[in-house]
């Protein structure tokens, strides 16, 4: 029996970083449609529904010795780890996807998703919006920009595995990504959710932290529900497979509309762009001692603010000084439905972290 033979009711998925915003999304949503679910990630976090596997992904033999007599059938890799500068980004990262399906090379692999980002059209941190740019909607084949990058070399490492193993692939090109996770470095439901109950409790203003052209501009983002529904359709849908995807939410809105929405939910003043930027890391600095006692006070399950609020990420996303915008007409053209409103994304979220006593 061949590798694309495999019946239905036997698909084993392998998730990478399950612990992670799109990780856990996913192996909520592959469970609940029955399949057998191998979560890899470095530490076990009890994710019902799967079993885990631990391995440290920048270890060609702890993948090895870890994945050894398992027979995944479908890979959804969302795992990354930030680094200094963009090209130990690149061997760090490209690398990790590298051992990874070395590590799967007889395993009856169908097929490998992998996540990745807008930063395809933005081009990575250190040289963020630099250069020139596709004009916004963002499509998905818009040429690679004359920049390293390590989705791109993700990209390289995917391809050359897919032609050498038999397998095919997607790439998942998200915006930012709402979802639940705890200690993720790129976290912004959480991170806002932090910085209005710290408002709250010193009853100070609800600040907009970014730019003028964030708090003016069209933007979209990424529900990670919706992004482990598209990254599954892909991965089992005839005739999407082989193909890279923008993924988001389907609406778009202005920060200036948002923000005293989300002001409202949490019952803090707003305040929008006044004159400049006023990053997170800057207004919440020295505030671990105020999130400790809003944690002894309403019995939270995570008194470290440092893995709650990802300030510096959520400042990148809101100071850009671009409008970011992606289109979604390809996945639509292939058959692809999913939607969601990204006001609800935000306030089911800040809802379920309540519910699980990371936030008041």
């Amino acid at each position: 029996m061949t590798a694309m033979e495999v019946p239905e009711n036997t698909r084993t998925a392998l998730v990478v970083g399950a612990s992670g915003i799109a990780g856990s999304a996913l192996v909520s949503q592959l469970s609940t449609e029955g399949w057998n679910v191998l979560a890899l990630s470095r530490r076990d976090t009890g994710q019902v529904g799967a079993r885990h596997i631990a391995a440290d992904l920048t270890s060609a033999k702890s993948l090895a010795e870890a994945l050894a007599g398992e027979r995944p059938t479908h890979v959804f890799f969302t795992a990354w780890l930030r680094q200094d500068t963009e090209q130990e980004n690149i061997d760090v990262n490209a690398g990790m996807l590298r051992n990874l399906l070395a590590a799967l090379k007889d395993a009856p692999v169908e097929h490998v998703a992998l996540m990745t980002g807008l930063k395809h059209y933005l081009g990575p941190f250190e040289a963020y919006a630099a250069g020139e740019m596709p004009d916004t909607p963002f499509h998905e084949e818009e040429p690679r920009l004359d920049v390293d990058n390590f989705y791109y070399a993700q990209e390289d490492v995917l391809w050359e595995a897919a032609a050498a193993q038999g397998f095919t692939w997607s790439v998942h090109r998200a915006h930012t990504v709402i979802g639940h996770a705890v200690g993720n470095a790129m976290n912004m439901g959480l991170t806002l959710a932090a910085q209005a109950a710290i408002c709250r409790e010193l009853e100070i203003p609800f600040i907009f932290p970014g730019s003028e052209t964030q708090w003016n501009s069209l933007v979209d983002m990424t529900d990670s529900g919706l992004l482990a529904d598209h990254m599954i359709w892909a991965a089992t849908t005839p005739g999407a497979a082989d193909e890279a995807y923008n993924i988001v939410n389907g609406d778009v809105f202005r920060w200036r509309w948002m923000w005293p929405r989300l002001a409202a939910y949490f019952g803090v003043e707003a305040v929008g762009f006044e004159g400049k930027p006023r990053p997170l890391e800057e207004q919440m600095a020295g505030m671990e001692g105020v999130w400790a006692t809003i944690s002894e006070k309403h019995g939270l399950a995570e008194a470290d603010l440092s893995r709650i609020a990802s300030w510096w990420h959520t400042d990148g996303d809101l100071g850009r000084d671009i409008e970011v915008v992606a289109d979604m007409g390809k996945s639509r053209i292939a058959g692809f439905s999913g939607f969601r409103r990204t006001e609800d994304a935000f306030t089911d979220l800040f809802a379920r972290y309540s519910q699980d006593r990371l936030v008041p």
